[in-house]
């Protein structure tokens, strides 16, 4: 086993926090190995969305939370467990938040890191429902083909701070220009964690590509990254070169010139009652044209304006909203009025 570093120190530098979520199940990252996940599942770590608190929920092996927890240990040693990043590359800085785990959160914790070949990494047994359960013989057996515990260290032994307890981030600088595919995350003893951000730019090993084929330069697994932007307030740009969204919709409202003018100062914030659906949500698929109907088929209202929504996030090259102008559809029979019709395509899913 390498040598631990000495103690570390929270960073003050949070810019990397603008940077890609690596380990993210959005983007691909997924838990190989957890030494135990009794009260709450290792999973939870890379969800994308942020932690919560359901004061009155409980499970039958103990309170409900969101993140990782594991039990007490009545046995030498710490817990521990292997994430494989979405995007392999270069790691900026991670963000281990323990929010609303004030009471049991973990309280050091220490990064190791690896950068393997795909056939290198062992198949792991099927982890299905992990809660209320530690690793099997099995587990272990498996997981240490990768001598994870002599990796290098991103983060050494570093004290975890709880601020807020709906709010507490831990934010560690990672000095490294290496790639890498796969993180180890230890906690000592034992405790819970929230959230694990890991943040960077993506990487590819140009050396297993076809030279013959073109590849999306820009695509964040290769390395594409906006390094700036005139405004993020609904999200940050990096978002339209990551993976398609999973859906959108399309809903719609009629609004004056004047009413325009004070959405846009008040930053569209518009009563619930003044969007009328056009398109209900729908699934989409990556790097494909969409044609859609609208929801109506027999569309009887003029529409000035159309909020496009995309979930939870990702790209979309191109938006199409297919109709007739006012002055023709309202002259139109019921019977004759058009279906509205959307056509759009899906930003570009990079082999993850």
């Amino acid at each position: 086993m390498t040598d631990i570093p000495k103690e570390g120190k929270l960073t003050r530098f949070l810019d990397f926090t603008q940077l890609i979520d690596m380990a993210s199940e959005c983007v691909g990252g997924k838990v190989l190995f957890a030494t135990d996940d009794f009260f709450a599942p290792a999973e939870n770590l890379i969800k994308s969305d942020s932690p919560s608190f359901k004061e009155h929920e409980y499970t039958e092996f103990g309170k409900w939370m969101d993140g990782w927890e594991t039990r007490r240990k009545r046995i030498p040693g710490h817990d521990w467990c292997v994430i494989q990043l979405g995007v392999q590359g270069i790691i900026r800085g991670v963000d281990v938040d323990i929010s609303y785990f004030s009471g049991s959160y973990a309280p050091r914790i220490s990064i190791q890191a690896a950068n393997l070949n795909e056939e290198n990494v062992p198949t792991m047994p099927p982890r299905g429902v992990k809660t209320g359960a530690a690793a099997t013989p099995e587990e272990f057996e498996a997981i240490s083909e990768l001598n994870s515990d002599s990796w290098d260290y991103l983060v050494p032994m570093s004290e975890l701070k709880l601020g807020d307890p709906d709010s507490s981030h831990n934010y560690f600088f990672v000095n490294s220009q290496q790639r890498w595919t796969h993180i180890r995350l230890n906690i000592f003893p034992d405790g819970g964690i929230a959230r694990l951000r890991v943040y960077g730019t993506g990487q590819r090993d140009w050396t297993s590509s076809d030279s013959k084929e073109p590849v999306d330069l820009v695509a964040i697994a290769f390395g594409g990254v906006c390094v700036g932007f005139s405004n993020a307030h609904f999200g940050h740009p990096n978002n339209m070169i990551g993976n398609s969204p999973d859906s959108c919709q399309v809903d719609g409202c009629v609004l004056t010139t004047q009413e325009e003018e004070d959405m846009v100062r008040n930053q569209w914030i518009l009563p619930a009652h003044k969007w009328k659906p056009l398109l209900p949500v729908t699934k989409l698929s990556p790097d494909q044209t969409h044609v859609l109907d609208s929801l109506t088929l027999e569309l009887q209202d003029v529409i000035t304006h159309a909020r496009f929504t995309i979930i939870p996030d990702g790209g979309v090259s191109r938006l199409r909203l297919k109709g007739f102008p006012s002055s023709i559809c309202l002259l139109r029979p019921l019977r004759e009025k058009p279906t509205l019709k959307f056509s759009l395509k899906a930003g570009f899913r990079a082999n993850l």
